[in-house]
């Protein structure tokens, strides 16, 4: 059989390399690359198909959520396990409804990312086992329910990388210059999500993209 090749994406070089050295001396597993951002993340998996990413939450410019769901929806035979500090509720549901393989919080034994690795590659599900089993039980539940309206899943990729730049503190000059866009754009995409989410000053949108998960104090 062939080695599962992997993508690492967390931005803290220390904690990438350390995750580099540690999967690279397990058999049957190749690590064919590194991202430092959410955006690099993206489009080194839509360059590269990898077999597995390994994802943080909490990365620059684009956030760990974010790119799993960009990726999800342009190759959903990539799998991807979130392996962050977070072990909040909320991170995990999120993470399970944008449809990760996997999902590990940093202080896990090693042995337990390879096991996640090669569990995601057979199609297999893995939770750290320090996420309780009432997070699973409740995500099953909400399965459940009909779905409501959800003004966070009205906003296009594009917005909702425009509310994280926005609540990270960029300005609008530098968000057009990081997408190669006009400042007009940006406003146009800024307005857009302001009135769908019905919040209409920064600040504002700060917190509501810290309570959703888009941005964390702790990293």
């Amino acid at each position: 059989m062939s080695d599962i090749r992997v993508i690492l994406a967390e931005d803290h070089t220390i904690v990438r390399k350390g995750l580099r050295a540690l999967l690279e001396e397990s058999e049957g597993i190749e690590v064919i690359d590194e991202a430092d951002n959410g955006h690099e993340a993206v489009a080194k998996a839509m360059q590269l198909q990898p077999d597995v990413v390994i994802m943080d939450i909490s990365m620059p410019l684009l956030n760990g959520l974010e790119a799993t769901r960009q990726i999800k929806e342009q190759q959903p035979e990539i799998k991807v396990i979130i392996l962050t500090m977070h072990s909040d509720e909320e991170y995990v549901l999120q993470s399970l409804h944008v449809g990760v393989e996997g999902y590990l919080v940093k202080k896990t034994a090693p042995a337990e990312l390879v096991t996640a690795i090669q569990a995601a590659y057979r199609g297999d599900s893995f939770l750290s086992p320090s996420i309780s089993k009432t997070v699973v039980n409740e995500y099953l539940r909400q399965s459940e329910v009909t779905p409501q309206t959800n003004t966070f899943e009205s906003l296009t990729n594009r917005e909702r990388e425009v509310l994280q730049l926005i609540a990270e503190g960029k300005t609008i000059r530098e968000i057009a210059e990081l997408f190669y866009i006009s400042e007009k754009t940006v406003r146009v995409h800024r307005t857009n999500l302001m009135n769908k989410l019905g919040i209409f000053n920064t600040a504002a949108l700060t917190l509501y993209a810290l309570r959703k998960g888009v941005i964390s104090l702790d990293e």
